[in-house]
């Protein structure tokens, strides 16, 4: 039987939200952005909380088997607590809400500090459910274990009467596989780039970005391979520590990509410190990542529109051109096939999920066509083995 896979990515403005689909049914998520403008038919943003709830309503299904929130910025977190069921507190059950089968979180989210009014926002009430999981021994997974954090579920374990190491199954460390799936059983694994443990050692909201969820996805199709680097909102040097610690542990295969999600809305600050006039000049080992792409590989943007026009080299905020322009400069240097931006397919004005068709034949870009049928654009990764 054949097996496809699937990855698509949503519209949610500057901000993310993707979804693997496995052959095996099993949905993983990767942070959530709902916007409330989106509700607006008149606004291009995606409607998020209802089309994922239509999606798992074709399937009869009222969860998702893994939710990972990459970090706590509100554009990967917004409308969460609202959407998803948590176990930490009643009034987030029930009423429709999404049920979260495992939670993957960075350890950077379990120990942000709030002040007295922000107990309401978002980010604590996730910190809170992060905690209540990770106390309760089951359905979450924390990626690092920093010495604040172990100080913390230690002595919390020890008032439980439980040995300090009671949840070491729970974490898991940058360099590792990612428990519970399997190339053999669901034609996918995941190998954790980052946090690294000095990543997550201060818990304020500065480190967000550097302590976000980094991941080389790989897939199994009937023999064939395909990486998926699903970066978060990394920036240039958390990136060129991968790649470093990548070929010094002789994990290249990791940065490899067929498919790769730019980190932080196409900000130049993922390639570098200096924006550039007409294009950034990506920092050494950046460009060696980039340079890991696949012949046909696809980049992602997810953000707003990147027109080319005067007033776009001026832009403070994210998404820049000279980074689309870099971009796209070493995406023509490994023969790949496109830069994509979620918000401007298949045009700014009605953007559609980009949806990834992962089988024998490779990848495939089914590319959305209003008023018609869709095309599939694909390519053709190597063979397992």
């Amino acid at each position: 039987m054949s097996t496809t896979h699937n990855i698509l990515f949503y519209p949610v403005g500057n901000g993310d939200t993707s979804q693997i689909i496995l052959s095996n049914g099993r949905r993983i998520l990767f942070d959530y952005c709902h916007r409330r403008n989106g509700e607006d038919k008149e606004n291009p943003m995606i409607d998020l909380d209802s089309r994922l709830k239509n999606e798992l309503k074709n399937t009869e299904q009222v969860h998702f088997d893994v939710v990972a929130f990459t970090h706590a910025d509100v554009d990967h977190i917004s409308g969460s607590t609202e959407f998803f069921e948590l176990q930490h507190a009643v009034k987030y059950q029930g009423d429709g809400r999404i049920k979260i089968s495992q939670l993957w979180m960075p350890a950077a989210m379990l120990l942000e500090e709030a002040s007295n009014n922000q107990q309401s926002n978002e980010f604590v009430i996730l910190r809170q459910e992060g905690r209540h999981r990770l106390l309760e021994g089951k359905d979450i997974l924390v990626f690092s274990k920093p010495p604040e954090l172990v100080e913390w579920l230690s002595q919390k374990l020890k008032d439980r009467g439980e040995a300090p190491n009671a949840r070491d199954h729970l974490f898991v460390n940058a360099g590792e596989l990612v428990p519970g799936f399997s190339l053999a059983k669901d034609g996918v694994e995941f190998f954790c780039h980052s946090p690294f443990i000095k990543h997550c050692e201060d818990g304020s909201d500065v480190i967000r970005n550097r302590a976000s969820l980094i991941f080389n996805v790989r897939f199994n199709a009937n023999g064939y391979l395909y990486d998926f680097l699903q970066a978060g909102d990394a920036e240039w040097d958390v990136l060129e520590e991968i790649v470093k610690t990548s070929c010094y542990h002789n994990n290249e295969g990791r940065l490899s990509w067929n498919l790769y999600n730019i980190p932080h809305h196409c900000s130049y600050l993922a390639l570098s410190d200096e924006k550039g006039d007409k294009r950034t000049e990506p920092k050494p080992l950046v460009k060696d990542l980039l340079l890991y792409g696949k012949p046909d590989a696809y980049l992602v943007s997810s953000s707003r529109p990147i027109p080319e026009s005067n007033d776009s080299y001026e832009q403070t905020q994210p998404p820049h051109i000279q980074a689309r322009k870099t971009y796209e400069r070493y995406l023509h240097e490994v023969s790949g096939r496109k830069l994509l931006v979620t918000m401007e397919e298949p045009n700014a004005t009605q953007p559609e999920p980009l949806v990834f068709e992962i089988g024998s034949s490779g990848i495939s870009w089914i590319r959305g066509v209003v008023g018609g049928a869709p095309a599939i654009v694909a390519s053709k990764p190597p063979r397992a083995g």
